[in-house]
């Protein structure tokens, strides 16, 4: 059976995804014509919004509004993913009546949007007499079996979880639902690449609060089918791998041909587009990263040089307990576009570490499937 008998929009459209315009709009073709529609989402969204992918969209729900369209989800590998971030409520709310959620079978919603002290939570609850304050967020990234959040960094997000604690205390329990939009979700971890110190604190607080990631389904029109299930955390796992080591990607933008002159490789022509270096460090990881990242520093590695004359960098962390420079600089190899031999390879035995697109990579489904492998689907089990 369906949990909502009716799907959340009446009507949605099929549209093909074409380039996020900027964190709340997308451009998408729909029936032969190009529109741009809202994105209710400001998260990265970066292995969900690839190019081609279906993307279903709604009138716009509110009269007036600047965009004729809403992108309301997602299809990927033939699973609907909810994009709207501000239905997850609704949602949790919905399953909390039903009596969906292990944990919260016999909870009532007594306040929503409460204010309790400074914090402004999602919802009070109430068991009896025992007073269950919760907050919800919406999970939208994973790999084929683990779900990660946040996919940003988010120290608002952060300070829910140090907020929710310090309300704990006995006859009042304090706790997340995470949404985990991805039916085929077996398992769920803070994102620790991307924002180590929300994946600290979920850590810390693990005793003061409860955790409930609730994976959920969705038919092809937005009905929510009746596979509700709470994932379970790895966490011996997410201590391992959650330390300042690892290995990382730099992203370097060149707007232009730029003629380089690179230490012992001498001068080097790097054609206009997106480079990326990989490196590793067993230890302060973030440290090496901000290194990469500054501008005014003497140069050494071969990656300061092409540093200083790029128009944009950022930086791809993969925090993990092994070693994976070399296997990732093999993997790139076999996706890039084009390369530079013996680049930041003088110490190994690799043709080189430097690859590169005409474009932006992050747009390049193969590149972020193996981002994703490296970051998600190479996990054990636990």
């Amino acid at each position: 059976m369906n949990l909502f008998r009716d799907p959340l929009y009446p009507d949605l459209y099929p549209s093909t995804f074409r380039r996020r315009l900027h964190r709340f709009a997308v451009e998408c073709d729909l029936d032969g014509r190009t529109v741009t529609a809202h994105l209710p989402n400001p998260g990265r969204l970066w292995e969900l919004l690839l190019p081609g992918r279906t993307v279903l969209l709604a009138p716009a729900d509110k009269p007036g509004r600047a965009l004729a369209w809403t992108a309301v989800a997602v299809v990927r590998d033939g699973a609907t993913v909810l994009l709207h971030t501000t239905l997850a409520n609704r949602v949790v709310e919905f399953l909390i009546g039903a009596g969906r959620i292990p944990g919260l079978e016999d909870a009532s919603v007594a306040r929503r949007e409460a204010t309790v002290g400074d914090s402004r939570l999602d919802f009070i609850l109430r068991r009896g007499e025992e007073e269950i304050l919760l907050e919800v967020k919406s999970c939208t990234l994973f790999g084929n079996d683990l779900a990660m959040f946040p996919d940003a960094v988010t120290e608002r997000g952060r300070r829910h979880l140090l907020n929710l604690a310090a309300h704990a205390r006995p006859g009042r329990r304090c706790g997340v639902v995470w949404l985990v939009q991805w039916p085929r979700a077996r398992r769920f971890l803070p994102d620790y690449h991307t924002d180590p110190a929300f994946a600290e604190t979920f850590l810390e607080m693990k005793d003061r609060l409860f955790y409930l990631p609730v994976a959920v389904s969705w038919t092809e029109d937005l009905r929510l089918e009746d596979n509700v299930r709470v994932l379970p955390v790895p966490w011996d796992l997410l201590r391992r791998e959650s330390r300042d080591r690892g290995a990382y990607l730099i992203l370097c933008r060149l707007d232009a041909v730029r003629s380089v002159e690179v230490g012992s490789l001498g001068r080097i022509d790097f054609p206009a587009g997106t480079w990326c270096y990989v490196g590793s460090a067993r230890k302060d990881l973030s440290r090496r990263i901000a290194r990469h990242l500054r501008l005014r520093k003497t140069l050494h590695w071969h990656i300061d040089y092409l540093r200083a004359t790029a128009d944009a960098c950022t930086a791809l962390p993969i925090r993990t307990a092994d070693d994976l420079e070399h296997e990732l600089a093999r993997a790139l190899a076999k996706i890039a576009e084009f390369s530079i031999p013996r680049f930041g390879s003088s110490d190994c035995t690799c043709a080189g570490h430097l690859f590169g697109w005409r474009g932006d990579p992050r747009r390049d489904p193969s590149f972020i499937a193996l981002l994703q492998h490296f970051r998600m689907d190479r996990l054990p089990p636990d």
